[in-house]
């Protein structure tokens, strides 16, 4: 039972990491690059994007 909560924790947060890197604007080569990343290593990874990742849609609330 602890894996599959596990899994579907790490799911949800690489669900999560994918939506935000294609809401980004970074070029589709580098989205392409974080994406596969993300899917072929899914925990490393995560923790990769989460820290070096591109980051937001790139607006900026004053």
């Amino acid at each position: 039972m602890e894996y599959g909560i596990l899994g579907l924790i790490v799911l949800i947060a690489n669900i999560y990491a994918l939506v935000k890197t294609w809401q980004s604007h970074v070029s589709t080569g580098a989205k392409l690059l974080w994406t596969l990343l993300i899917l072929v290593l899914p925990v490393i990874g995560f923790i990769i994007w989460f820290f070096a990742g591109p980051k937001g849609t790139g607006s900026v609330n004053a």
